[in-house]
């Protein structure tokens, strides 16, 4: 491991192999045959929009005392859908449920250094301490895991993996899907090769084993798709792995990509019992990405256990923007794993931290001895993606250094566990904080208004869009600035 460069931030250049995984994907385009403006706000009526949505209301995390218990271990989450789902709601006029303040935080790219592609670990580790932002007495401490962005791979193996049943007849479910999966398709090449399974009352092949450039045969499969009937979920999943590992590209990236608001009724339906089914098949080595579609009836709960189990992520998708951006954009971050079950632990010096408390995460964490169990399943961190992280931290008196992180990880594929762990010396804290930790701090006292959080003491959104504003950097997708319109439209509608 190479030193520290403390400055604002404490940064732990962790070496990186290069490690073969995907993608030569032609130029991204857009697609000829898309019919949805890239900026339309789907709405309907708030006081009917959420009444058959679910979601997974899991408690927020208390302080705890570190003289009792110095240790804190969660598993990392790469899942963005609750930052776009809270934006529908909220330009819908609708007060946002199922919040998950990880997710709102985890949808910005910041600014951590990637490691060179001859590292030995596939992550950096950036670290920064200032005061905290809602309440005076406390302070903020920053953990950000920026991975690789060097990939190459032997190909895609897509499955793309389709909910038509009658609940996905509505304008923003079945053609925004079609669209959605219209712009992937138009940046595959030779070296893919895509199936196309839907499922409502029964599962059907529409596409097998399809080579990735010949996007009409697959933009003609997509067209042609049309919505009605009950929702046989589980026997779709079946014959998406199946497809999968007949395709399946030793080195290559292997997914399903599952499409659906959620809404399971027939069949294997329940949260157990399709979580069950993916832990089979997620063994094979075939991932499985969650793009979640839809109001009125989302099934969000179900959709993360899905991506959770299935060593996948979650993704929501409200705008055909917002498709670019998962599909296009982020590709390489949503696909393509570098870093597989990572875990953190944090332990805290009792002598400069009295008390923490991690913020989000509240079901991402982990027994403290689940950290070296390898048999424990974790969140998967694609090539290019940060995982940041936040604690609020009571201080204690003394000086000295604030904790230590351990980050755990597998390689791709692999059975056994490598730990790499540093310590965040005092020299993290600084006063001044980087424009990464302003908006991103922002985000989190947001996400504490948005839940009503118990811990939110002198948090406003005026706050938030001040220091929001102190943190926009360069924004060259305009994601920041869109940030600060949303909490002024929160104001206006809840205030």
């Amino acid at each position: 491991m190479k030193g520290f460069i403390m400055k604002v931030r404490s940064v732990v250049l962790i070496s990186v192999i290069s490690l073969v995984f995907l993608a030569g994907c032609a130029a991204p385009a857009s697609p000829s045959n898309s019919n949805l403006d890239p900026d339309v706000q789907y709405t309907m009526d708030p006081d009917q929009a959420n009444n058959g949505e679910t979601y997974d209301e899991s408690g927020e995390s208390t302080f705890i005392d570190v003289a009792t218990t110095p240790i804190s271990t969660f598993s990392s989450d790469v899942d963005t859908a609750s930052y776009s789902n809270l934006r529908r709601q909220v330009n819908a006029g609708i007060k946002p449920e199922g919040v998950r303040i990880e997710e709102l935080v985890n949808y910005f790219d910041y600014d951590y250094p990637a490691p060179p592609p001859d590292a030995t670990h596939p992550f950096n580790v950036v670290t920064e301490v200032s005061d905290c932002p809602w309440n005076a007495e406390h302070q903020l401490a920053m953990i950000g895991v920026q991975a690789t962005r060097s990939v190459s791979t032997e190909g895609n193996n897509i499955v793309f993996l389709l909910d038509v049943s009658g609940s996905m007849d509505d304008e923003n479910k079945l053609p925004l899907l079609v669209d959605s999966f219209s712009l992937l398709v138009d940046t595959l090449d030779d070296n893919d090769v895509v199936s196309i399974v839907t499922y409502a009352g029964a599962d059907k092949i529409v596409a097998d084993s399809v080579p990735g450039s010949d996007h009409a045969t697959l933009h003609s499969a997509l067209d042609g798709l049309t919505a009605g009937g009950s929702t046989a979920g589980g026997k779709g999943i079946v014959t998406a792995y199946d497809l999968a590992e007949k395709n399946f590209i030793q080195g290559g990236n292997n997914r399903v990509i599952l499409a659906t608001d959620g809404d399971f009724n027939v069949g294997l339906s329940t949260v157990d019992e399709l979580t069950g089914l993916i832990e089979k098949e997620r063994d094979s080595g075939v991932y499985i990405s969650v793009l979640g579609f839809g109001m009125g009836n989302l099934k969000d709960a179900t959709m993360e256990a899905i991506a959770d189990h299935g060593n996948g992520n979650y993704a929501y998708i409200d705008t055909i923007g917002e498709a670019h951006k998962v599909l296009v954009d982020d590709f390489n971050s949503t696909m393509f794993v570098v870093a597989q079950d990572l875990k953190l632990q944090v332990e805290f010096n009792p002598d400069r931290v009295a008390q923490y408390r991690l913020i989000g995460y509240d079901n991402r964490r982990l027994n403290n001895d689940d950290f070296t169990d390898d048999t424990k399943d974790a969140g998967d961190v694609g090539a290019g993606h940060s995982v940041t992280a936040f604690y609020e931290l009571v201080p204690a008196s003394a000086s000295g250094d604030y904790f230590s992180v351990a980050v755990r990880y597998k390689q791709p594929g692999g059975d056994t566990s490598t730990e790499v762990r540093f310590p965040v010396t005092a020299q993290s804290y600084s006063a001044s904080a980087s424009e990464d930790f302003l908006f991103a701090s922002s985000v989190v006292e947001f996400g504490l208004i948005v839940i009503d959080s118990d811990y939110k003491a002198d948090a406003s959104l005026q706050d938030v869009t001040s220091r929001a504003t102190d943190g926009l950097g360069d924004d060259p997708d305009g994601l920041r600035k869109e940030f600060i319109t949303i909490v002024s439209t929160y104001e206006d509608r809840f205030g």
